[in-house]
């Protein structure tokens, strides 16, 4: 067992001894009858935080997940991130339509300017400005979409940190794509089924008026697997996961090094992605 894998199996034990492990984290995601009826058990998350505003000044215990993204080495080799955009669609059966204005995205590249849109770039250097830069759903520790969410089909794993959604809770209000400040959601206006390349059965489907994004791959990580998208930059450094709050890991380590930036950190949201530039 290589130390990547035993890493993950180390998160996804502690998830299990916080009570929300590899079966939640599935039932969450997997399309059980019980879940298509809609008539679930109530998913062991978070509450919301406070709605009249006020973002909690201390940090999360437990396990809280995270990922840098090192932008130098995805400009070096672009090919890289369009496998990790590609190892995505194909672990979550993401639909690809032909109009771009039905795109539905969980990772994607944008220009820097777009997906870092409080940081200067009138003078940045070439290799930033000419290189498209990744975005994807940053699981906030207060994210405005789970406040936003009238039904709790998006929500907060407490342990983890992971911003979760229950497709089948999902009514199409839209409500958290408006909430979302970073453009994370996609909402499917037709049904993405027919567009879907290859379909993977580990993964449901979703249909027509459903919100989706970004779960951190919690599916894969409950059977001890890294995140879709890190392994396809596996060996690189370019994407490194791992929990925030645990001082030995790489994740930390990476942090102590290198200076990062996030997306709109003055928000209040705080987000779990960071960037190298």
């Amino acid at each position: 067992m290589d130390n990547k894998r035993r890493k993950f199996l180390k998160i996804a034990g502690a998830s299990v001894l916080a009570g929300i492990g590899a079966p939640a984290v599935i039932k969450l995601t997997a399309a059980t009858p019980a879940l298509a009826s809609g008539h679930g058990e109530a998913p062991a998350h978070a509450p919301a935080p406070d709605a009249h505003g006020g973002h909690a000044e201390e940090a999360p215990q437990g396990v809280r997940l995270g990922m840098v993204i090192d932008l130098r080495k995805m400009n070096e080799n672009p090919e890289m991130l369009d496998s990790a955009i590609a190892a995505c669609i194909a672990a979550h059966n993401i639909p690809e339509f032909p109009d771009k204005k039905n795109e539905v995205k969980w990772i994607w590249k944008a220009p820097f300017e777009n997906v870092f849109t409080d940081h200067s770039a009138s003078h940045s250097a070439a290799k930033v400005k000419n290189f498209p830069s990744v975005a994807l759903c940053n699981h906030c520790d207060d994210p405005p979409c789970v406040r936003a969410c009238p039904t709790q089909a998006t929500f907060r794993l407490e342990k983890n940190g992971i911003v979760a959604m229950d497709f089948h809770r999902c009514i199409g209000c839209r409500f958290c794509m408006a909430a979302c400040p970073y453009g994370a959601r996609s909402f499917n206006w037709q049904d993405p089924r027919p567009y879907i390349k290859k379909y993977n059965k580990e993964f449901p489907s979703r249909m027509k008026g459903v919100v989706e994004k970004c779960n951190f791959c919690g599916e894969r990580l409950a059977l001890g697997q890294e995140p879709a998208c890190v392994e396809a930059c596996k060996g690189t450094g370019a994407i490194v996961f791992g929990d925030l709050n645990d001082a030995k890991s790489e994740i930390r380590a990476v942090l102590d090094k290198e200076f990062t930036i996030q997306r709109k950190p003055t928000l209040g949201t705080k987000p779990s992605v960071f960037y190298i530039v």
